[in-house]
């Protein structure tokens, strides 16, 4: 956006606007933190507004805040809006108006899909709402809608490959995603809304579910191994299903599901009362009326398209719209490791170290691969954002920072193993039943890497205070099971009896014997060694280089 208040944003003609977004607003990366982007998505079903802060490239939500007005819920049969959803509508986007007037917004942009597109007073209301409120209300077409969401799971998965699906309540948009770009974006009419009106009982709705597919495949093709859903309607779908799984992280971004699983799902819930699935899962009475619609929708989507992986984004249109505003260098950025950077900076007591703990623990894992370095780096640029937290809780609260966090680019098992090594990071034995049940999400390898890590951060984070590099160097030799610390000489009464302990811990969990040695002075040609450790029972050293 052009940062104009929103004043000069009411009164702007449209002809100096060529575009919905003119220029980008994070022209400089290092602002990213310091600007409140704004979004107001007025939807088929709800109103939103939501006000993104803190890391752009994996934004907090510094406001969120929706309304299902049902705008769109009876379009397909009077081909205008629903007249109770429009005064619900018109007083949130009043109160909405009103609030980013409080929060000083310089950077909101409002967006209207499909209902306020089709509808025949459409734009009757639009010129109502700009009117009654001093905002700008962008309508925007299918395509672009399809578009703009696909960008928003882009915003979360910086290398997703494959299909999204935006459902909506009145349209579904579709689109192709790969290589960070958005290729083919088309719309249908597959929203809830209107497929409440469409003749012939099941078979008939069945039919014409079917046909607007199989058109849709051959503009964007069935050869894709990922499908990324965008919506509400989905999201209730993934959080029944969580409920008949028993799956024990309640975190819908980057939920997985499986066809067959969707199919069970589908059937699961039309043999139970929606009252007491409400009950279980929060739902609203308003979302669950659509569930059983969208259902049929996903069961036939999945078996057009066959995908192999079926993803849930909790990042869509709103989050697209900041997306869309991003230089290519921020966008290049990982969203994770961003994320974790702006918590480190506005949480932790010494912003900056978790980049030199990283490079201090990071011998033991030369051979490890680019996504288990990721999560590493991750957990050091963590490893003290819960301090504040009571001493007796703050294991507790670092499981909790990671697991349920609105972190991009991060799958549930990524979430699961960054809250058990920040939890070892404080914690050497036990676990509460509920962290228990959800670190059975990973395999017995990953726990037990997960662990290791976290003794890694225990010892290195109170090894030295202005970074453990300065106070040693760690070297492992995995062929001899030898973890070695090699002490600076000036440096080596940091090297108490606590750090003893939390060395010793760690070689443990590593299975390999810990080692301590002196560096020795420098030689007149320049070179250095180690000598002799001061720790008794200490062997020659193994070796200058990992085997």
């Amino acid at each position: 956006m052009d940062g104009n208040s929103l004043a000069e944003i009411a009164s702007a003609g449209e002809s100096d606007r060529p575009g919905l977004f003119d220029s980008p607003v994070f022209t400089d990366p290092s602002a990213r933190a310091l600007a409140h982007v704004g979004v107001i998505d007025v939807g088929s079903n709800s109103v939103r507004m939501v006000v993104f802060d803190g890391a752009a490239r994996s934004p907090a939500y510094f406001f969120n805040e929706k309304i299902l007005c049902g705008l769109g819920r009876g379009l397909a049969e009077t081909n205008r809006l629903n007249p109770t959803g429009r005064a619900r509508a018109l007083a949130t986007i009043k109160r909405f108006a009103l609030l980013a007037r409080g929060m000083n917004l310089t950077n909101l942009t409002m967006v209207a899909t499909a209902a306020m597109r089709e509808a025949e007073d459409g734009p009757e209301f639009k010129t109502l709402i700009e009117r009654e409120t001093g905002l700008r209300m962008r309508i925007i077409d299918g395509p672009e809608e399809a578009r703009l969401s696909a960008q928003g799971v882009l915003t979360g998965w910086p290398e997703a490959n494959g299909l999204v699906c935006d459902i909506g309540g009145n349209s579904m948009e579709l689109a192709v995603i790969g290589g960070g770009q958005v290729h083919q974006a088309v719309s249908s009419p597959l929203g809830p809304f209107r497929l409440q009106q469409v003749a012939g009982g099941n078979k008939g709705l069945r039919d014409h579910i079917s046909n607007v597919l199989l058109a849709l495949r051959d503009t964007v093709g069935d050869h894709h191994d990922a499908l990324y859903l965008v919506g509400g309607s989905w999201r209730a779908i993934a959080r029944l299903d969580m409920e008949r799984r028993g799956y024990p992280l309640k975190v819908l971004h980057e939920y997985a599901m499986t066809p067959k699983a969707i199919r069970r799902t589908h059937d699961w819930i039309n043999a139970q009362d929606p009252a007491r699935l409400r009950a279980l899962t929060g739902i609203s009475e308003e979302r669950m009326s659509l569930v059983p619609l969208a259902c049929k929708v996903l069961r036939r989507l999945v078996r057009v398209f066959s995908p192999r992986h079926v993803y849930v984004s909790s990042y869509g249109i709103r989050e697209g719209i900041l997306y869309e505003q991003m230089p290519d260098a921020l966008r290049a950025r990982d969203p994770l490791i961003e994320a974790c950077h702006f918590m480190e900076h506005s949480s932790a007591r010494l912003p900056g170290f978790g980049k030199k703990l990283f490079e201090f623990l990071l011998p033991l894992y030369r051979n490890r691969p680019p996504e288990r370095l990721r999560l590493i780096r991750a957990a050091c640029l963590l490893h003290d954002v819960n301090w504040r937290a009571h001493p007796d809780y703050r294991a507790d609260a670092c499981f909790d920072t990671t697991t349920r966090a609105n972190l991009g680019g991060l799958d549930h098992q990524g979430r699961v193993y960054l809250g058990i090594a920040l939890m070892h990071r404080y914690k050497t034995s036990g676990m509460r039943p509920r962290i228990k049940e959800i670190a059975g999400l990973l395999s017995e390898k990953d726990f037990a890497e997960a662990k290791m890590l976290g003794r890694a951060l225990r010892f290195g984070a109170m090894f030295s205070m202005d970074g453990p590099a300065r106070a040693g160097e760690l070297r492992y030799f995995p062929k001899k099971k030898v973890l070695e610390l090699i002490l600076e000489r000036e440096m080596r009464a940091l090297f108490g009896e606590v750090a003893e302990q939390r060395f010793s811990a760690l070689a443990n969990q590593m299975g390999a014997s810990a080692k301590v040695r002196i560096r020795r002075a420098q030689s007149s040609n320049g070179s250095s060694a180690a000598g002799s450790s001061a720790a008794s029972g200490d062997e020659s050293s193994p070796g200058s280089s990992p085997d």
